[in-house]
C-alpha cells in the first residue's frame, strides 16, 4: 500500500498529529532520465513527472494537505480560482473529504480535460472574465468566512508541493544542479525553493513563462499577474537562476520532442521548463525538468 505523501513527510508538514489526511495517493511520482535528450545537448536530464499524481497534476501535493487541514478546521466548502489543473484537483479532494468545492474559471482559458474532472466530481462551476478577477472573488468569498481558499496563496498548498523537491533529492541522492519549470503563478517555483532550503542547498531555477501571457496556447500558465511574483523573484536571485519568456512555438515544439523522443505525454504548459533549459543547457549539468501535467489534461492540443 502507498504511504500518503502527508504521512510520509508527517515531521516536515505543518499538521496536527493525529489528523486524519485526506489522500487519492498523491506523491512519489517518477524522477525519470531523458538519455536522448541528454545525448542531444550534453547535459544529464531528468524529468520529474507530476502528471503521475491522482488527477493528473502537481497540484495533489498541496491539496491534500489544505484540504486535509480544511476538513480538520470544520470546513464545509473549498474555493479556488483556476486555469484548470487546480480546479480538478481542488474538486478532487473535496469530494473525497464531503466538503463543497466551488470553482471560479476565467472565460475560455479552461482545457476540456480539466473541466471534465472538476464535473465529474460534483464541483460547482461559475465563469469570470480573466483569472484575476476570478482570484480576486474567491479571496473575498474567504474573506467572508464561508469558504476555505485553496489556490497557493493558502501556505498549506506550498508545504504540501515542497514534498516534490525532498523526493528528487532522494532519488538523485543529491541536489540538482538545475531545476527548470513552468512559470504561471510561480507558486511551484516557491515550493521547490521552500523544500530545497529546508534539504540545505538551491539548484539553480529557470521559470519559463509564456511570452505572451494572455494568449498562450499553454492555458495553465496563461495567467497575468502571478501571485508570487516577488518571491519568485527572490528565489531566483538567491539561486542565481532566471525567468526566461518563451514563445508558444518553442514551448510546443518541446512538447513535442518529449514526447516523440522520450515518450512522455503532456500537456504543453508542462513542456515550458524543458523548452527554457533546451533554449542554453549548460553542459555537464544535471537537471531535472518539472514536467507538471498529463497530456490527457488538454487532449485538443494535439489536433
Amino acid at each position: 500500500m502507498t504511504v500518503p505523501l502527508a504521512e510520509r513527510y508527517r515531521d516536515r508538514l505543518p499538521l496536527a498529529p493525529g489528523v486524519d489526511v485526506v489522500t487519492l495517493g498523491e506523491g512519489s511520482t517518477p524522477l525519470l532520465p531523458a538519455p536522448r535528450l541528454s545525448e542531444r545537448i550534453g547535459a544529464e536530464v531528468w524529468l520529474k513527472w507530476e502528471g503521475g499524481n491522482p488527477t493528473g497534476s502537481f497540484k495533489d501535493r498541496g491539496m491534500t494537505v489544505a484540504v486535509t487541514q480544511a476538513l480538520a478546521d470544520g470546513a464545509h466548502s473549498v474555493v479556488c480560482a483556476s486555469t484548470g489543473n487546480t480546479a480538478a484537483s481542488a474538486a478532487a479532494y473535496a469530494a473525497r473529504a464531503g466538503l463543497e468545492a466551488v470553482i471560479l474559471q476565467p472565460e475560455g482559458a479552461v482545457a476540456r480535460g480539466k473541466l471534465a474532472q472538476a464535473r465529474a466530481v460534483g464541483a460547482k462551476i461559475e465563469t469570470r472574465a480573466n483569472f484575476e478577477e476570478a482570484l480576486e472573488e474567491a479571496k473575498a468569498l474567504e474573506a467572508g468566512g464561508t469558504h476555505v481558499l485553496v489556490n497557493s496563496l493558502n501556505p498549506l498548498r506550498l508545504q504540501g508541493q515542497k514534498t516534490a523537491a525532498f523526493e528528487i533529492a532522494e532519488d538523485l541522492d543529491r541536489v540538482p544542479d538545475v531545476l527548470a519549470l513552468p512559470y504561471g503563478g510561480g507558486g511551484n517555483l516557491c515550493a521547490y525553493a521552500l523544500g530545497f532550503r529546508e534539504i540545505g542547498s538551491l539548484p539553480r531555477f529557470v521559470a519559463a513563462q509564456a511570452e505572451n501571457r494572455a494568449g498562450t496556447a499553454a492555458s495553465a500558465i496563461r495567467i497575468l499577474e502571478p501571485a508570487h511574483e516577488s518571491e519568485v523573484e527572490s528565489a531566483l536571485a538567491e539561486s542565481g537562476g532566471e525567468a526566461v519568456s518563451m514563445t508558444d512555438d518553442a514551448i510546443l515544439s518541446a512538447w513535442r520532442l518529449l514526447a516523440q523522443e522520450e515518450g512522455l505525454f503532456c500537456e504543453p504548459s508542462s513542456a515550458a521548463g524543458l523548452a527554457a533549459f533546451l533554449a542554453d543547457p549548460p553542459k555537464d549539468a544535471r537537471a531535472v525538468c518539472v514536467i507538471t501535467g498529463h497530456g490527457l489534461k488538454d487532449p485538443d492540443a494535439v489536433a
